[in-house]
């Protein structure tokens, strides 16, 4: 009979041998997802069951492969009865109607994307080239279009292409054959071809250049200073914020929403530098009638070398203690 996994194996052991992986695990499972706190949900559930089938673990495929297997299951599994999470402009073309403000999504309607903290992946800083490989393959705009490939598919596509499984290690993970693999991999490569991709000419967010357009970008808001966006957007900028239907395109567009309705006057906003998804961006605060600087959410740029060509912003107060900030700072 075999032991329980407790009497074959110690829970040391298990956290020496598995824990190396979590960072990675936790990156798969959020590009299969797109929210960060699911991610983080379904990696407890992987090692919980990692953990009681460690006993029966016959070291036939490498113990990161037996990892992924269930961490790719767990995921597809959660994955059944969701809804796909969306940013605004996955709902429709940008808003050219008469002039409003914003309209609000109702709560529960849409299921949206979520940010993910570079803090809770970066990989050791020897290696640079693990971090911009790491950083490339979460990319808002890439994992928002993930979303809309059909889940086995999409676990197919992040598997071979950014993981670089091989096919019978991904027929492994998925239970299934590498031939299966191979034509889920067509079918998902020709989908993602499909959608309309950030440009692959984004800033890292250590770039100079990417830290002198959120600086702006920042000084923006604090100052209440539409002069100051415009040096920072390029010509054809995209705006869009959660839970907002509406989104806007072209600089002209977008420096028009965020001054008419959003600006407000000098010291209405504050903003720390932060990154997500390999990204420059900022966690934010906003002046409540009695002055004290609440937590507001969160807003991540697409920095370019001709300047910031996309502004997502996520109204989520909870997102700020997630990025590791206070809930309020000092007036």
């Amino acid at each position: 009979m075999t032991p329980p996994p407790q009497a074959a194996h110690s829970h040391d052991h298990f956290a020496a041998e598995t824990g190396r992986f979590r960072r990675e695990l936790l990156a798969h499972c959020y590009r299969m997802v797109g929210s960060a706190h699911d991610a983080e949900d379904l990696v407890q559930e992987t090692y919980l069951r990692a953990w009681r089938a460690y006993g029966t673990f016959e070291e036939r495929a490498s113990l990161r492969t037996w990892l992924y297997k269930i961490a790719t299951n767990v995921c597809l599994t959660a994955l059944k009865p969701r809804s796909i999470r969306v940013l605004p402009s996955g709902l429709g073309d940008p808003y050219d109607g008469p002039d409003r403000p914003p309209s609000p999504v109702p709560p529960g309607e849409v299921s949206w994307i979520e940010p993910l903290p570079d803090i809770w992946l970066t990989p050791p800083a020897d290696d640079p080239a693990g971090v911009a490989i790491q950083r490339e393959t979460l990319r808002l705009a890439l994992v928002a279009s993930l979303q809309y490939i059909p889940s086995r598919q999409r676990a197919i596509l992040i598997l071979r292409d950014v993981l670089a499984f091989s096919a019978a290690e991904t027929a492994e993970v998925l239970s299934t054959t590498s031939a299966a693999v191979k034509s889920g991999l067509q079918r998902a490569r020709a989908r993602l071809n499909e959608l309309d991709l950030e440009p692959a000419e984004l800033l890292q967010p250590t770039d100079e250049r990417a830290r002198a357009l959120l600086e702006g970008y920042i000084a923006a808001f604090e100052h209440s200073d539409v002069s100051q966006l415009v040096q920072v957007l390029r010509a054809d900028a995209t705006l869009e914020a959660t839970p907002f239907r509406d989104w806007q395109s072209g600089m002209r567009m977008c420096t028009y929403v965020l001054d008419t309705y959003v600006l407000g006057t000098p010291g209405d906003w504050r903003m720390i530098a932060t990154t997500a998804n390999g990204q420059p961006g900022a966690v934010v605060y906003h002046r409540d009638g009695d002055g004290v600087l609440q937590a507001d959410g969160v807003v991540v740029l697409a920095a370019t070398a001709a300047g910031i060509s996309h502004v997502i912003k996520f109204h989520d107060p909870a997102l700020v203690a997630t990025f590791g900030f206070p809930n309020m700072l000092a007036r």
